[in-house]
Protein backbone atom coordinates (compact mmCIF):
# COMPACT_ATOMS: atom_id res chain seq x y z
CA UNK A 1 0.00 0.00 0.00
CA UNK A 2 1.01 3.44 -0.55
CA UNK A 3 1.59 5.56 3.00
CA UNK A 4 2.88 5.55 6.12
CA UNK A 5 -0.18 3.77 7.45
CA UNK A 6 0.11 1.01 10.44
CA UNK A 7 -2.60 -0.77 11.43
CA UNK A 8 -2.11 -3.07 14.38
CA UNK A 9 -4.91 -6.23 15.01
CA UNK A 10 -4.33 -7.94 18.57
CA UNK A 11 -6.34 -11.28 17.61
CA UNK A 12 -5.79 -12.49 21.08
CA UNK A 13 -7.29 -9.82 22.76
CA UNK A 14 -9.94 -9.53 19.66
CA UNK A 15 -10.77 -12.78 17.83
CA UNK A 16 -13.16 -10.78 15.46
CA UNK A 17 -10.82 -8.38 13.76
CA UNK A 18 -9.63 -11.99 12.03
CA UNK A 19 -11.67 -10.39 8.82
CA UNK A 20 -10.31 -6.78 9.59
CA UNK A 21 -7.16 -8.27 9.60
CA UNK A 22 -7.21 -11.00 6.28
CA UNK A 23 -8.52 -7.71 4.33
CA UNK A 24 -5.29 -5.58 5.19
CA UNK A 25 -2.72 -8.19 4.49
CA UNK A 26 -4.51 -9.47 1.21
CA UNK A 27 -3.93 -7.51 -2.12
CA UNK A 28 -6.15 -6.86 -4.94
CA UNK A 29 -5.72 -10.17 -6.55
CA UNK A 30 -5.77 -12.16 -3.06
CA UNK A 31 -2.28 -12.83 -3.10
CA UNK A 32 -0.44 -11.66 0.61
CA UNK A 33 1.32 -8.02 0.56
CA UNK A 34 4.92 -8.15 0.26
CA UNK A 35 7.19 -7.97 2.20
CA UNK A 36 5.77 -10.54 5.02
CA UNK A 37 7.73 -11.49 8.40
CA UNK A 38 6.80 -13.26 10.99
CA UNK A 39 8.76 -13.00 13.83
CA UNK A 40 6.92 -15.04 17.13
CA UNK A 41 3.39 -14.13 17.08
CA UNK A 42 3.95 -11.17 14.77
CA UNK A 43 2.97 -10.58 11.54
CA UNK A 44 4.72 -7.83 9.60
CA UNK A 45 3.06 -7.24 5.75
CA UNK A 46 4.52 -4.21 4.05
CA UNK A 47 7.35 -2.20 5.07
CA UNK A 48 7.44 0.67 7.59
CA UNK A 49 11.23 1.16 8.69
CA UNK A 50 10.19 2.03 12.25
CA UNK A 51 7.90 -1.14 13.06
CA UNK A 52 10.80 -3.18 11.26
CA UNK A 53 12.82 -1.37 14.07
CA UNK A 54 10.45 -2.19 17.03
CA UNK A 55 10.39 -6.22 16.03
CA UNK A 56 13.57 -6.60 14.18
CA UNK A 57 15.92 -5.37 16.61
Amino acid sequence: MKGKKVVEFDLAKDPSSKDDALAAILGPTGNLRAPAIVRGKTLLVGFNEEKYDDVLI
